[in-house]
């Protein structure tokens, strides 16, 4: 009896140990594929949910599993936060550990956000202007041409997705004497591109957040290799 005991304690203390090797190793070849895919700087934090972690490495499907990139330049664009979550995930556990440069790996669908911060937004500003947060929304203040001069104004920004990235137009454009401005958009308008997104993202969504302007996507049937 006792030895039947003691069996069964090293069984579950070897099939724990396994569970923390093979989710180890699917997260570190993960991020080596996000890496060598995207030429990240650095690889990303990649965490497995789940447990036991085991069960889904011997069926090679993973439900899911978080990608956390950190900061990221696209397009000329410094992104601030960029983080997915991947739901789905087929990778065979054999083909892992075997030819792990040739496995097929794929996500069922993606869910993604990034930050543009205000600095980035800034950057893309016309000349002479700032931008700013409050609450949520966007304002910007500075010196926008009127008639041919050179005018102090405040405004307040909406927000789209367009193809290639985001579109930044004024909602209200105020003169420094309180002047309300008619069609504002002509005074203030301009671009944010974003380019490709990892894992083929589509924008879905952009809200105004203190750090700047959060903007969230998804994709489906992502290779995740190659």
């Amino acid at each position: 009896m006792r030895k039947l005991i003691a069996f069964l304690v090293l069984l579950l203390v070897l099939v724990a140990v396994l569970d923390r090797v093979a989710v180890t190793g699917v997260q570190r070849e993960i991020a080596r594929q996000a890496t060598a895919k995207y030429d990240l700087s650095a690889p990303p934090e990649v965490t497995i949910e789940g447990i036991p972690f085991l069960t889904q490495a011997i069926a090679g499907r993973y439900e899911r599993v978080d990608v956390a990139a950190g900061a990221m330049t696209i397009s000329g664009v410094a992104l601030s936060s960029v983080d997915f979550t991947l739901h789905g995930v087929t990778a065979p556990l054999e083909g892992l550990i075997m030819r792990p440069q040739q496995v097929d790996m794929r996500a069922e669908r993606v869910e993604g956000a990034v930050v543009v911060p205000v600095r980035a937004l800034n950057q893309r500003a016309p000349r002479g202007v700032k931008i700013s947060v409050a609450g949520d929304a966007l304002l910007i203040k500075g010196e926008i041409t009127v008639l041919g001069q050179k005018v102090p104004a405040e405004a307040t920004m909406k927000v789209e997705i367009v193809q290639g990235g985001l579109q930044l137009l004024a909602e209200k454009v105020t003169l420094g004497g309180g002047i309300a401005v008619p069609d504002p958009q002509r005074f203030l308008d301009y671009r944010i591109p974003l380019g490709k997104l990892p894992y083929n993202l589509k924008l879905t969504d952009v809200r105004v957040v203190p750090e700047g302007l959060r903007i969230s996507g998804t994709a489906s049937d992502v290779p995740l290799r190659g």
